[in-house]
């Protein structure tokens, strides 16, 4: 039967901190309802329930600091209405009565969640040192709206997200990786995060690890909690700042408060039949404000381009206001409202992209969930889950413009346009009636304002299962189904066909300027747009060429599972060297996931002039039957030098609707030579089969950064010879326009035919107990991932064209009439997914926790987190050769990878009742830019002030105040100092935003916080 089946109320709850983090033991202590007798099996371990917890919660490689009430309930036995609750940690699907697992695990539990402030479940991941970037709500240009984690830099889809131990379905049609907004941080219990493979455990997509939400299911009584949040920042000066003012740009003034978030939270809980069940409701809304670039002083202007030696320079666009336009005279541009002309320097005329990009999207989401449970008998338990969110953003970046519009051919300039002026004629070579002339026009549409991406995304997940005992095996089976509904509506973006038909204005019979489409009939909505001057282009003109363009999709997802699990010492096997019994687990899962993307005509065409392509609507499916078993082996127990020894074993075989099939498998070893000492090691073979994006994404065209074509230029780094291998002609050499946004066009898209991945990951760990309150933690780690699917990086592909002249490489090139990877859409690199090379990482997380009673002045708690990086290889192809990324960032190497980063709290529990004070310490190393490293593969130019991002130390204060039990009031503020975050003129694709990685420092300044609790 089950163990703390009626379990009403909890009282003086026993805690530990886990590496800093709050987790329950296994003991309670209940009231209104008599606990059911245990069963034997169970009975003898109640008396040492506690004192076993605390010694083998180390097992799971969580490090704790005992808090007085740990201490005090280790000092005495279980008392009669104790029950013990048999706990499965991730990691392992094994029940024990301690928090054990072979590999190491980091906890974050409810309280930590509150120290930390965040009402953001992505920032409070992302200050873990285990977790890198990834998508979020700092993201602006490529934001697909969700929230993800990244464990180990090894990709948010090598990562699987559970909740109570079982999958959430993929976040969106455009990313399949869970999304983190579906999750309310305010019902969270704990986060168990386990880094290395666990596909065998879990399924497909454990690669780097799981992250395991568990949410406070079991409540009684009513909770409301608000909570208002918002940035300080003073505008600190600093060489972007400076560069803005260079360029006479507008740098903002000090910010008191902006950036607001604000929600609250209901949480309502009960028992009901006589306490035979519980139910669980929970409500929440969360509003969060838009931050524009323009509004911090390094984010001014877009850097780059123009930096040099000495210092940090704006750069911007080539598509820039009023215009550039590749004309028969060189590059033009407007000079004024009557239509002359000047010549264009791009030192002074490309446009500043950065101030009306979103810095932080705004958001606005509704959420609900709720858990049941009902005790059919004393072995059967019926329980559900349900959830929903709905979550509005909007992703808002630079204007739509003219970028490279080709006016030749049908859409030559003829000298019949009224708008026209004798300069303009003169510079195209238009010398009479009938003459046409061509011409590639880079103009930003700035009177219609920055592009605005509106996407929001639904979901609804529900869980129902039974489980129980049946003698000595327990069993649980469940039904899942979880869907995302996603929509998008781009708005502000110019039409390409209507950019063609509003430039070709003629003269009607009473002599006013309108399109010849009108005159002919073929368009007769069609407006003049005149660019050839200041100020001329009308509200009129823009509604016609402002065209929105529309997306909708869902992603779903089913499971059918059933677990099994006993403990055969009841049947009597077990080695004689110990008195506890092999368990095992055992199970089956059919999991079926589709996904499904509609994009409209303007989409789909690549009609939208500001999308660098098409973008192809996406649908397909597939099913996999998942077969798997774990056991867990005590082979010695108070044994000379060995306090315990334990194997571990697990295999799962998947077979998919693909025809892949796959194999996942893992062993690990715990030893205690003594009680205060274990050493622990794992090895885990885990498997990633394709996502249905992956497999089934039609081709099309998107951009990629770069920081240069080494053939653009007027003297390129590349040789003729090298050039011509990209279809570079003699005479283009030299004369080729490189982007000035650092943009590139690349075919990307789906195979069929993907191979699953495959990864091999080994830890080796210690764990300390050299006094009851003190722990220490060193755990190293090796993972790698053989076969990775991705698009071989169009940038690799450019090298090596132009280092070996390979046909395999060149033949992926093509370039456009100008000689461009950039300017037309005819120009790309093909970069389709593949099984390519290989990424690896290297490295040790150490963890350090000591809790203090300081007599009258109260305690304290200390806690340490912190991840040696010693390297992150990565292999493009097979015998490409391998590149280090440690210490890295940039356009190769992607978000910055510090090779050190820590996590250091104080929390003091003063002797006034009821206050709490806690200050933390984050620290990130610095980080140089890939460009600067000594490998062929990485090593390009760069400018003095860009070649590093210097380290960043932030400090975080807290303080929360309960005024009685009903009420607390909690305060604080992270970034105290208020450091901006270090910039840089080359920050990768995506993760990059406003000269810095917002995903990664903390750049909007002081995050003051303010949070009232309410239970009853």
């Amino acid at each position: 039967m089950y163990a703390n089946v009626f379990i009403a109320k909890q009282e003086k709850m026993p805690f530990f901190y886990l590496h800093g983090n709050v987790i329950e033991t296994s003991l309670r202590t209940t009231s209104k309802q008599e606990p059911r007798s245990l069963p034997g099996k169970f009975a003898m371990m109640v008396e040492t329930v506690i004192s076993r917890s605390v010694r083998l919660m180390f097992a799971g490689g969580m490090a704790f600091a005992a808090s007085a009430y740990a201490q005090d309930a280790q000092q005495a036995p279980a008392a009669e209405g104790q029950s013990l609750q048999r706990v499965e940690v991730t990691g392992s699907r094994i029940a024990t009565a301690n928090l054990e697992s072979v590999s190491p695990v980091t906890v974050v539990g409810a309280k930590d969640i509150k120290l930390e402030g965040t009402r953001s479940v992505e920032n409070l991941l992302n200050n873990l040192p285990q977790v890198f970037a990834d998508q979020g709500g700092s993201i602006s240009n490529g934001s697909s709206g969700t929230a993800t984690v990244n464990l180990r830099n090894f990709g948010a889809d090598r990562t699987l997200v559970l909740v109570n131990g079982r999958r959430l379905p993929a976040g969106s049609p455009r990313n399949t990786a869970a999304d983190l907004n579906q999750i309310p941080a305010a019902l969270i219990k704990r986060v168990e995060v386990l880094t290395g493979g666990a596909s065998a455990i879990y399924g497909s997509d454990a690669v780097a690890g799981v992250v395991n939400f568990i949410m406070n299911d079991n409540f009684q009584g009513v909770q409301l909690e608000t909570n208002y949040a918002f940035y300080n920042h003073q505008q600190n000066g600093g060489p972007a700042a400076e560069a803005s003012r260079r360029r006479n740009f507008p740098v903002p003034d000090d910010k008191g408060a902006d950036g607001k978030i604000k929600d609250a939270n209901l949480l309502l809980g009960g028992n009901f039949a006589d306490g035979r069940g519980n139910a669980v409701a929970f409500f929440g809304y969360k509003k969060e404000d838009a931050l524009l670039q323009s509004e911090r002083d390094f984010t001014a202007c877009s850097l780059g381009g123009f930096s040099s030696a000495e210092r940090l320079n704006c750069g911007g666009s080539g598509t820039s206001f009023p215009g550039r336009f590749f004309t028969d005279a060189g590059q033009r541009t407007v000079a004024d409202a009557s239509g002359n002309t000047r010549p264009y320097v791009g030192a002074t005329d490309q446009y500043n992209f950065g101030p009306l990009n979103y810095f932080r999207r705004p958001s606005e989401r509704f959420t609900f969930s709720s858990f049941s449970r009902y005790d059919i008998s004393e072995q059967m338990r019926l329980y559900t889950e349900a959830s929903f969110h709905d979550d509005s953003t909007v992703a808002q970046i630079a204007p739509s413009g003219l970028f490279g519009f080709d006016a030749s051919g049908a859409n030559a300039i003829r000298f019949e346009n009224p708008f026209l002026s004798p300069a303009w004629k003169r510079d195209l070579g238009l010398t009479g009636p009938g003459d046409t002339a061509d011409a590639l026009i880079f103009r930003r549409n700035v009177e219609g304002g920055g592009r605005r991406d509106d996407q929001r995304h639904t979901s609804y997940r529900g869980v129902v299962g039974l489980k129980g005992d049946v003698g000595n095996w327990t069993y649980d089976a469940f039904l899942q189904a979880g869907k995302v509904l996603y929509s998008e509506t781009y708005f502000n973006d110019f039409s390409n066909q209507r950019i063609g038909r509003a430039l070709d204005v003629v003269s009607n019979a009473a002599g006013q300027p309108v399109c010849r489409s009108v005159v002919d009939g073929t368009d007769p909505n069609c407006v003049p747009y005149n660019i050839w001057a200041l100020g001329k282009v009308t509200p009129e003109a823009l509604k016609y060429l402002q065209t929105p363009g529309f997306q909708k999709g869902s992603t779903s997802q089913t499971v059918q599972g059933i677990n099994l699990s006993t403990d055969l010492g009841e049947y009597g096997i077990k080695l004689p060297t110990t008195s506890r019994g092999v368990g095992i687990a055992l199970g089956w899962e059919h999991r079926t996931e589709k996904l499904d993307l509609a994009t409209d005509t303007a989409f789909e065409t690549g009609d939208l002039a500001g999308q660098g392509g098409p973008t192809l609507g996406v649908a397909g499916q597939f099913s996999v039957r998942d077969y798997y078993a774990e056991a867990r082996i005590p082979v010695l127990e108070k044994a000379p030098f060995a306090e315990s020894l334990t194997l571990n074993g697990s295999f799962r075989r998947s077979d998919y609707s693909t025809g892949q099939k796959t194999d996942s498998y893992g062993v690990g070893a715990e030893w205690s030579p003594v009680s205060a000492a274990k050493v622990r090691f794992s090895y885990q073979r885990a498997a990633r089969a394709a996502n249905v994006v992956e497999l089934f994404t039609p081709q099309g065209l998107s951009l990629y950064g770069m920081s240069g074509d080494p053939c653009a230029g007027t003297r390129p780094t590349a040789t003729l010879a090298q050039c011509a291998r990209t279809g570079v002609t003699a005479a283009q050499y030299g004369k080729i326009e490189d982007s000035p946004a650092q943009q590139y066009n690349q075919i990307t898209g789906g195979n069929t035919n993907l191979a699953p991945e495959e990864s091999d990951s080994y830890t080796l760990g210690l764990v300390l107990t050299p006094m009851r309150n003190l722990s220490l933690t060193i755990d190293a780690f090796d993972m790698k991932v053989n076969g990775v699917i991705d698009g071989l990086p169009a940038s690799t592909t450019l090298t090596q064209c132009l280092q070996t002249g390979d046909p395999k490489f060149c033949a992926l090139i093509t370039r456009d009439r100008l000689g461009s990877l950039w300017a037309l859409n005819s120009a790309n690199i093909i970069a389709t997914n593949q099984n390519l090379g290989m990424r690896s990482t290297k490295g040790i997380d150490l963890g350090a926790n000591y809790g203090y009673k300081m007599g009258a002045w109260g305690g304290l708690d200390l806690s340490f987190i912190g991840t040696y990086l010693k390297e992150f290889k990565q292999e493009d192809f097979p015998g490409s050769g391998q590149y280090d990324c440690a210490g890295l960032h940039g356009t190769t190497c992607g978000t910055p990878l510090p090779t050190w980063r820590h996590k250091i709290r104080a929390v003091w529990a003063t002797p006034w009742t009821g206050l709490e004070l806690g200050l933390t310490w984050r620290h990130i190393k610095s980080v140089k830019l890939d460009a600067t490293s000594d490998n062929d593969l990485l090593a390009g130019t760069f400018v003095k002030p860009d070649e590093s991002l210097a380290a960043r130390d932030y400090i975080d204060l807290v303080g929360q105040w309960a005024f009685n039990k009903h009420l607390t009031l909690r305060m604080g503020v992270n970034n105290a100092l208020d450091k901006d975050p270090p910039v840089s003129g080359v920050v990768a694709a995506t993760l990059g935003n406003g000269n810095t990685y917002p995903q990664v420092y903390d750049a909007m300044g002081r995050h003051i916080f303010l949070n009232l609790t309410a239970k009853f």
